[in-house]
């Protein structure tokens, strides 16, 4: 499927969503044009907010210095617009900045487009609470002859950063529910919490900006302000290196399982990503689920530690080789278990093959003793085998796949994992590449449920001594 690349490619709910937040964003800026309005300030400020947000996108810049790619990097300068401008200026301070501001996926436009309108939405509710708790007399300044009124001024600073997330937080749930389908009671979960302290940083950053504004000193001293601020931008920058380092290592894992495994080639990544939606459907909260996610792409880690004659064996399996085989639970966890990052995947790359009526392995675990996470990537790994093209079978429809799962589902697999599946793929549909280097598999796919196969999910061979068995042929459902 291609990338959406404008308005027209997303969905019509987001559409309306992006729409209506820029005939707001619009509606809040437009009384500026009637006012009174201190414009040299409102350019300093946006250009200073603009100038922040451009070394991720300057070409001479990116990729040879560490520079923050967040958004919220700098939103001490708006929040210092938000203490000093008319509440309809404010809202003009950050659109050229986020016009400008550096975006990783497609449709960039669009993103950039909502980005601008959301903090202008949010930067006006910001500064019409500020206002209405008297911030602007709070501060003082030189035309009053009169220093901040302290601790007063930090009531209504409080207040717009605390609208001012609840905006964003609000927008931000909106646009996941309208462009990613994310389930309405999961959609916001976390949001909130996650963004109150950075923003109530930077709320006390922009008052000491407005402050330093106000006083003898002027704009300049209000500058200084923003040097800690972009220690601490530039810090999360490394982090953000550290992160996609962390990345590339477990993309090398994979490419090297693919290589030596060709059969199934692919196979990782599809279960990582089913995984990360089964994670979602289930509520776990937003940083468990790059984790899960993790520990989807990795549970085959261990196969490289299984000789590649028993992993390219076009028939069965012998007793003995499928002995092998199944020690690659435990070569995977020695691989990982020194990778602290991925912290619970470690246990899931373990007990992935466990099943909940104890006839699993390695360790023969029961029911809530297997991880959480290696219930689930016990699901998401058997759902892609049954509709992925191996050597020994054909693909089977994702609808076979799924009626088998919850054939299986309280004796091998874990109801709750089968059902957030279920809901996953009725939500977002499958897509199935063909993952078997033999001919006539091209074609081979999936897409939507309900489902059911005829073998026991989640084996990577047919059982020692059996013939080889083609499943039924494939489908395509659209929507996916």
């Amino acid at each position: 499927m291609a990338e959406p690349r404008g308005l027209r490619d997303i969905p019509a709910g987001a559409r309306i969503a992006v729409l209506g937040a820029v005939t707001g964003a619009a509606a809040c800026a437009l009384p500026a044009l009637r006012q009174n309005v201190p414009w040299a300030a409102v350019a300093l400020l946006a250009g200073l907010y603009a100038l922040c947000e451009w070394p991720a996108r300057c070409p001479v810049l990116a990729g040879r210095v560490s520079v923050p790619v967040a958004s919220g990097s700098f939103f001490p300068v708006l929040l210092a617009a938000v203490f000093l401008l008319p509440p309809a200026a404010a809202a003009l301070v950050a659109v050229p900045g986020a016009l400008i501001a550096h975006v990783e996926d497609e449709p960039r436009r669009v993103r950039r487009t909502w980005r601008a309108a959301q903090l202008a939405l949010a930067a006006r509710a910001a500064a019409g609470a500020h206002v209405l708790l008297g911030g602007r007399a709070a501060l003082g300044g030189r035309s009053t002859a009169t220093a901040p009124d302290f601790p007063y001024v930090l009531v209504p600073a409080a207040a717009a950063a605390l609208v001012f997330c609840l905006v964003l937080t609000a927008l931000d749930g909106l646009i996941l529910t309208t462009a990613e389908r994310r389930p309405v009671r999961t959609a916001w979960r976390g949001l909130l919490l996650r963004s109150l302290a950075p923003h109530c940083v930077h709320g006390l950053a922009g008052l000491m900006m407005a402050v330093l504004w106000r006083s003898r000193f002027g704009p300049p001293a209000a500058l200084f302000v923003l040097l800690p601020m972009y220690i601490s931008c530039w810090v999360f920058a490394q982090y953000h290196r550290e992160r996609a380092a962390h990345q590339a290592t477990i993309r090398a894992l994979v490419q090297a399982v693919d290589i030596k495994d060709r059969y199934t080639r692919g196979h990782s990544e599809r279960v990582g990503r089913a995984s990360e939606l089964i994670a979602r459907e289930l509520g776990m909260e937003e940083g468990r689920l790059e984790v899960i996610r993790f520990a989807g792409i990795l549970h085959d880690v261990g196969k490289l530690g299984v000789p590649t004659r028993v992993l390219r064996k076009d028939g069965p399996l012998t007793e003995q080789e499928r002995a092998v085989i199944e020690l690659h639970p435990e070569y995977g966890h020695e691989m990982v278990r020194g990778i602290g990052f991925l912290g619970e995947a470690r246990a899931a790359v373990l007990h992935h093959h466990e099943r909940l009526d104890g006839s699993g392995y390695p360790y023969g675990l029961v029911g809530t003793q297997i991880p959480e996470a290696a219930r689930v990537v016990a699901v998401a790994d058997a759902f892609d085998a049954m509709t992925s093209t191996r050597s020994y079978r054909r693909a089977r429809p994702v609808a076979a796949a799924v009626t088998e799962l919850e054939r299986c589902a309280g004796a091998q697999f874990d109801p709750r994992m089968v059902a957030g599946l279920v809901r996953a793929l009725s939500r977002y549909g499958w897509h199935v590449e063909v993952t078997a280097d033999e001919p006539g598999a091209a074609g081979a796919r999936g897409n939507v449920p309900p489902p059911r196969p005829t073998a026991a999910p989640g084996a990577d061979r047919p059982p020692a001594g059996s013939a080889p068995r083609p499943g039924p042929g494939p489908f395509t459902t659209p929507g996916a």
